[in-house]
């Protein structure tokens, strides 16, 4: 969650529609991928781009982004959008979040967090060309009529409305609140969809002289460390919630893929990968704000608070969300005119255009030494009746900050720790906060899986990190003069 960003609220259907965002209508042969840019599709892509870039947390510089830059331009001429790699625009994002994603026009995107999942050049090639077979096959295009009536996040929020809120119009806009961080500003493509950029993406892989099994062993890392979250996070699935990610259910296209690379070979230029990306950040950016456990800290807004025993906690560039099974929340911020009550009441106005919910009251009360406001309604929804919670919190005159909840009818007590939680932190605590980085080291004579995880910074599952991260399985080792990445604290 990052200073600047206030709630990311309406945007345009036809930025929704050029995302070409992951998850895979359609069987039959893979439609015509050769056709140029269009005027409009470059106008497209060039309108759409700066939004989306501040949405992810912003384009890193340096050579770690000139170096996916070019990989990025060399796998997307293949493609025949078009002829020059200067026709691509390919941006390394500052996002904690495995994702990456292309959008007409020739714009094509990964968060630094995929790659660092990643294990060499092929894969990376391998990812940023599957997303660009999305646009060479006009997946977009091909799901306009679907999509033409939600805006960017209303598909995302009417996933949770189903979850927690029923089909109603209230639900969905609730939802769509509920569901403003980063992570979630890409449409979903059907499975079908997902296994024609598979295909795309390792033609391309073929052609450029890579690896094309690069893509199996990718999405095979991916799927390893969404069955990793889901352990570390304390859910019962492997995989990541539908409506928490944008690349639904690697794991059953890693066979897919294998078999569509059968006999092809080619480099993976691993070691020239590894060496590019050493000293990348790992994880959170301290500017938008750190989750270590169960605690969310940030060290430039000086605050932090602790999400509820059983709940999990996903950074997103406006806003943090908290999800569990008894409830949903979302810790953001908007405009303060210096009145608290006022505060509330606006946000429980913004939740719905179609009802205009008020709290059933608003009480005043002081947490940590922080002046708060608090208020809740009962809502009935397609499935039933639900409390919808906003707790507020002034920071300063101009500046405030606030919860906003969705419990099963009485449940909304669930957060009440939470609540109770937010606190300023000193500039002591706020200067412990250090990042991690990536680093590559060179495998010793004596070193093993479980000395070299030793060195994770990370207090749980170091072992199964480090596996995960270097793609290796669960009986697999490693040897001498073998180059490695482990996780550790920013110098």
């Amino acid at each position: 969650m990052s200073r600047s960003k206030s709630i990311f609220a309406a945007t345009t259907a036809s930025l929704s529609l050029a995302l070409a965002g992951c998850a895979a209508v359609g069987g039959g042969p893979i439609p015509d991928s050769s056709a140029p840019i269009t005027q409009s599709e470059a106008q497209m892509g060039a309108e759409a781009h700066p939004q989306l870039l501040s949405e992810f947390g912003g384009a890193m510089t340096g050579s770690q982004a000139q170096y996916v830059e070019q990989v990025g331009q060399n796998i997307a001429v293949q493609s025949g959008l078009g002829n020059a790699r200067s026709a691509f625009t390919v941006s390394l994002l500052n996002s904690s979040v495995n994702n990456a994603f292309a959008i007409p026009g020739g714009y094509v995107y990964t968060t630094r967090q995929l790659v660092a999942l990643m294990n060499n050049e092929a894969e990376l090639a391998g990812v940023l060309g599957h997303e660009v077979g999305h646009v060479a096959a006009r997946h977009s295009q091909r799901r306009q009529q679907a999509a033409q009536r939600n805006t960017l996040l209303g598909a995302a929020g009417a996933i949770l409305s189903g979850i927690l809120l029923g089909n109603s119009g209230l639900g969905q806009q609730v939802g769509q609140t509920l569901l403003q961080g980063s992570q979630l500003l890409t449409l979903r493509f059907s499975r079908s969809q997902e296994l024609e950029a598979d295909e795309l993406g390792i033609r391309y892989l073929n052609q450029a002289g890579y690896d094309p099994r690069a893509m199996a062993t990718v999405l095979n890392s991916l799927a390893q460390q969404n069955a990793l979250d889901a352990r570390v996070q304390g859910r019962d699935n492997a995989t990541v919630p539908e409506w928490a990610s944008t690349h639904p259910d690697p794991a059953s296209r890693v066979q897919t893929a294998l078999s569509k690379a059968q006999g092809m070979t080619g480099v993976t230029n691993r070691d020239t990968f590894l060496s590019r990306i050493d000293g990348l950040l790992y994880g959170d950016d301290p500017q938008q704000g750190v989750i270590e456990g169960r605690e969310f800290i940030h060290p430039e807004l000086r605050l932090a608070f602790t999400a509820p025993q059983g709940f999990y906690m996903v950074n997103g560039t406006s806003a943090v969300t908290i999800n569990g099974q008894s409830g949903r929340a979302q810790f953001t911020l908007a405009p303060y005119n210096g009145d608290l009550s006022s505060y509330v009441s606006t946000v429980f106005a913004n939740l719905s255009s179609e009802q205009n919910l008020r709290p059933q009251s608003i009480q005043r009360t002081t947490v940590n030494g922080l002046p708060a406001a608090y208020g809740s309604t009962r809502v009935q929804s397609g499935n039933g009746q639900v409390d919808v919670t906003v707790f507020a919190y002034e920071f300063a005159d101009d500046r405030a900050y606030h919860f906003l909840a969705i419990t099963p009818a009485g449940q909304a007590s669930s957060f009440n720790a939470m609540f109770s939680s937010m606190r300023r932190i000193s500039a002591q605590q706020a200067g412990n906060v250090i990042p991690r980085v990536v680093d590559v080291v060179t495998v010793r004579s004596g070193d093993t899986v479980a000395s070299l995880a030793r060195n994770m910074a990370y207090d749980d599952n170091q072992v199964a990190r480090f596996r995960v991260l270097n793609g290796l399985s669960s009986d697999e080792n490693v040897t001498p003069g073998q180059k490695v990445k482990v996780v550790v604290r920013g110098r």
